[in-house]
């Protein structure tokens, strides 16, 4: 590290001569000045300064007036005669950060010198934190200024260096998998495996085997041995997406892992033991599965550790400035858009839409306006939003509160039948449109008699 740089300004001769070396002696470099004239242009090159307050020409007070004017917040010592500590309030109502009655020791000075020095260091480290907290890449590749997103930055940066289990809750598309990449990556399993699994994706047959692997033998077709998704992820980092559609039998075994950090394959009475931090997501309300009988309240509590719920974007609109332009910066050359910046009037229709599909669907509108655009300037023209209506609208049979003549039981199973028919039949396709997990469409089903 280089040398703290002290600028002296004093205009006696001899007195500024047995500064330097003292100070040099006590490993500092040294500029000086004799007046303050000459000492501002290399004002901005010290780390901090120790001037006269009595000085020909201009004063060190109107120095200090000067240098705090052109915002360098440099550390400022004042040097004064005793019985003129008038001039050293002055000097710290100018904005001086001490003052040393003359004549003073070596050891007095060096102290001065060392806690101004300390304080210096403690405010540029605070400032560097501040920004590193800011800037998306410090907490994966995020952006947010609201205040509920720098919370989220803050928790994702205490938690991740630890073990704990997190539980990541929100819509679909407000960035989960961002944060629980962010988690991994600002931890110390960052150069190990991260392994994502989507759980609603897996076929409820074929969960254990994905998860825990399997054994020769262990069904038909099993000609050979495979590791699971855990063991592939052993020492890193597990993602476990939409944990509400893993269905009871496989629950259990995870409970396991997260209590006993073991687990055997299908098909094996091995005991195999694992080290893995497991961070969870969901768009659903486990504690509504837990009353429902279709989550296990054990698991839900393991899983809970630490739970960060994700606002949608809706919520936390100030955060749509800063990602649609990104989102242009990013993807405009991979798209060869003519497109730079977004106008003003696109920024107001991004800003008033109501994104029930979060940050993913501004992605996509974004990428759609690059399509469109014709000019270095996104315009209100080039941005094309869907304006059908939402989900709840869309499913329900009617506009009142209840149709007519139906009960709620009634009511409710003519929605599931209808999201049934909309998804073909598909039961996590019809979860997802009813805002429901795989388990709990289940449960009503066989409640309904249709299981």
């Amino acid at each position: 590290m280089s040398k703290p740089v002290i600028l002296v300004i004093e205009d006696e001769e001899k007195l500024r001569r047995v500064l330097e070396l003292q100070l040099m002696g006590a490993g500092y470099q040294v500029l000086k000045a004799g007046t303050a004239e000459e000492a501002l242009s290399s004002a901005g090159d010290a780390d901090l300064i120790l001037t006269d307050v009595l000085l020909p020409g201009m004063t060190g007070i109107d120095f200090i007036r000067q240098i705090r004017g052109q915002e360098l917040h440099t550390p400022v010592i004042v040097m004064t005669a005793v019985g003129t500590v008038e001039n050293a309030v002055e000097a710290m109502k100018a904005g001086a950060n001490d003052f040393l009655p003359k004549p003073f020791s070596f050891d007095h000075l060096q102290t001065v010198v060392e806690k101004a020095l300390e304080v210096r260091a403690l405010r540029d480290e605070n400032r560097q934190l501040k920004e590193a907290l800011g800037h998306k890449y410090q907490v994966g590749n995020m952006i947010g200024r609201s205040p509920a997103m720098q919370e989220i930055f803050s928790t994702v940066l205490r938690v991740a260096p630890t073990r704990a289990t997190v539980l990541l809750c929100g819509e679909s598309g407000v960035g989960k998998d961002m944060i629980a990449r962010a988690i991994h990556q600002n931890s110390p399993r960052r150069d190990r495996p991260f392994v994502k699994i989507n759980c609603t994706s897996i076929p409820e047959n074929l969960m254990e085997s994905e998860l825990f692997g399997y054994e020769k033998g262990a069904f038909t077709g099993a000609s050979i041995s495979k590791p699971g998704k855990f063991e592939q992820a052993d020492t890193g980092t597990v993602f476990l997406d939409e944990i509400g559609d893993v269905p009871a039998s496989v629950q259990v075994k995870l409970l396991r892992i997260l209590q006993e950090r073991e687990f055997e394959r299908l098909g094996s009475n091995k005991t195999r033991q694992i080290d893995v931090r497991v961070v969870a997501a969901t768009n659903v309300d486990l504690r509504a599965a837990l009353e429902e009988g279709t989550f296990r309240e054990d698991l839900y509590y393991r899983l809970n550790v630490m739970p960060i719920d994700v606002p949608p974007l809706r919520e936390r609109k100030e955060d749509i400035p800063a990602l649609a332009e990104f989102f242009v910066r990013k993807l405009a050359k991979e798209m060869g858009s003519p497109a730079e910046t977004i106008g003003d009037d696109a920024m107001q229709k991004l800003v008033g839409y109501h994104w029930p599909g979060n940050v993913r669907e501004l992605q996509n509108v974004v990428e759609r306006s690059l399509v469109l655009a014709t000019n270095p300037v996104i315009h209100a023209n080039d941005v094309k939003l869907d304006v059908s209506p939402n989900r709840a609208k869309a499913l329900a049979p009617g506009d009142g509160f209840l149709p007519e003549g139906v009960s709620l039981e009634e009511h409710e199973q003519s929605l599931i039948r209808e999201a049934l028919k909309r998804a073909n039949g598909n039961k996590s396709q019809a979860a997802r449109l009813l805002g429901l997990t795989r388990n709990a469409l289940r449960y009503r089903l066989s409640q309904m008699g249709l299981e």
